[in-house]
């Protein structure tokens, strides 16, 4: 994973997730433009479902998997080939989850490990 730190806001730590493809699980939505990048660069991987979405810089968002399945970009390795290739070309959706637009991601309780750890620890106390 070329040594870099993921940390997110808030204090979630992906390098302290135990099973780090758990996020990767549904696959992603992302921006066209970044998914452009990714096809370029030759990986095996696909995209799914064009559709418009103001909330993507460039107007229109991609998935990165079909219906529930996990994102087509975890090799068998169970890490993400876009990131082991280069870390700047990993989607902004996937470097920010379990965050979506700022807010905790609808999805962060059932496929982000550390998160869920977190709520448990807010419960026992």
């Amino acid at each position: 994973m070329k040594g870099k730190k993921i940390k997110a806001k808030k204090g979630i730590n992906c390098i302290e997730c135990k099973s780090q493809a758990d996020c990767c699980r549904l696959g992603a939505w992302i921006d066209l433009e970044e998914a452009k990048k990714i096809i370029s660069l030759g990986l095996k991987g696909d995209f799914f479902h064009l559709e418009k979405d103001k909330d993507f810089p460039s107007g229109y968002r991609v998935g990165t998997s079909y219906v529930d399945e996990p994102c087509s970009f975890l090799g068998s390795d169970g890490l993400c080939s876009i990131h082991k290739l280069d870390y700047s070309l990993k989607p902004n959706t996937c470097k920010e989850f379990p965050y979506e637009n700022n807010k905790v991601s609808p999805f962060a309780d059932v496929l982000c490990t550390p998160f869920k750890a977190k709520i448990r620890k807010k419960k026992i106390k």
